[in-house]
C-alpha cells in the first residue's frame, strides 16, 4: 500500500481523470481509484470530500444532486473546462516531477 503522503499532491489529478470519462459521485470515484490501483492506494473518505470541496471552490468541478438512493440524494461531480485545463497542467507537472525524481531512484 502506498503512503498517502507520497501521493497527496495528485489526489485532485486522479479525481479529475475519472471525471474526464463522465459525471460521478464520491463512492464510485473512491471505488474506481481502489480498483485501478489494485488496492495499492485507497483514498480515505475525508481526503476525497476535502478534494471535492477544494476542486469545486477553485472552479475545476461542479456538483449537482442526482438520483435518490436509500432515501438520500447522491451528489454528482462534473468536470469543468477550467478543470480540464488544470488536469492537463498537472499531467505536465507530473512528467517533470517524475523526470527529476527518477534521477535519484536507482536499482541497487
Amino acid at each position: 500500500m502506498i503512503s498517502s503522503d507520497v501521493i497527496r499532491g495528485y489526489n485532485d489529478t486522479m479525481i479529475l481523470f475519472l471525471l474526464l470519462h463522465g459525471d460521478s459521485y464520491g463512492y464510485e470515484i473512491s471505488k474506481n481509484i481502489k480498483e485501478m490501483t489494485s488496492e495499492k492506494y485507497i483514498m480515505k473518505e475525508t481526503t476525497l470530500y476535502s478534494a471535492f470541496s477544494r476542486l469545486e471552490k477553485n472552479g475545476y468541478i461542479s456538483s449537482y444532486s442526482g438520483d435518490e438512493t436509500n432515501g438520500k440524494r447522491r451528489t454528482y461531480y462534473k468536470l469543468t473546462n477550467e478543470g480540464l485545463i488544470y488536469y492537463k497542467e498537472k499531467c505536465q507537472e507530473w512528467q517533470i516531477t517524475k523526470e527529476v525524481v527518477d534521477k535519484f531512484i536507482k536499482e541497487m
